[in-house]
């Protein structure tokens, strides 16, 4: 058997495993595993989402390594493949809260075309098993994005807003606490702030220190 070939396989199984694992299961499985049951007095908070909040610790680690808080963010997910791990990488880990923030993905059809009601019900889902769980629910607005470079034309700038509202309309019908991010990092085109973004969708530095007091001042108002 040739080198070529030998090659072509071996890409191709590792096509086949992702494949298999479509919601990522394995991507947390080891630091699951390791993490232990959390103390009687922590606040343990996961935070469950994409790229955004996978990337938050690549570019404000200190977020997270000096504090109870669990970075569960996987690049590229939708809310479909998050619904698929919620108990393996939210339940099994016993937090005290949850920090939901997802959607964008789903608007660029990262894994197929979706409604915006089909987006909220998987957010629903979600919710409705952290809270069977006893696990606090901060529900998050999604990021303002003028256009995906990956999948342009499908217009999340009048999308995202929209989404938006159901999610605000839901938390608040639902005792949720809802935390809005697009209203402190949008400009005059319904995109991220140049100043807050590296490339129109993903926060920078910048924008995860605007993140970060409203999360915290939304996860302090979860706990009264």
């Amino acid at each position: 058997m040739t080198r070529l070939l030998w090659i072509v396989i071996a890409l191709f199984m590792s096509e086949l495993s992702h494949a298999q694992d479509w919601a990522n299961l394995g991507r947390y499985e080891e630091e699951n595993s390791v993490l232990g049951e959390p103390e009687a007095t922590e606040n343990r908070i996961v935070f469950m989402g994409n790229s955004i909040t996978e990337g938050w610790s690549n570019h404000h680690a200190d977020f997270f390594n000096n504090s109870s808080y669990i970075n569960r963010g996987i690049s590229g997910q939708t809310t479909p493949q998050m619904l698929l791990r919620f108990r393996a990488d939210v339940i099994e880990l016993k937090p005290k809260a949850v920090v939901i923030l997802a959607g964008t993905n789903d608007i660029a059809q990262n894994t197929g075309p979706m409604t915006l009601g089909q987006i909220l019900n998987n957010l629903k889902s979600m919710c409705e098993l952290a809270r069977t769980n006893n696990i606090k629910v901060i529900l998050s607005s999604v990021l303002p994005a003028a256009d995906y470079s990956w999948k342009p034309g499908l217009n999340p700038d009048k999308k995202i807003p929209e989404l938006n509202d159901m999610i605000k309309v839901y938390a608040k019908s639902n005792g949720i606490t809802y935390l809005d991010y697009f209203s402190a990092m949008v400009n005059d085109k319904n995109g991220l702030k140049d100043a807050l973004t590296y490339d129109g969708v993903h926060p920078n530095k910048d924008g995860y220190l605007v993140m970060e007091p409203l999360v915290e001042a939304a996860i302090n108002k979860a706990f009264k």
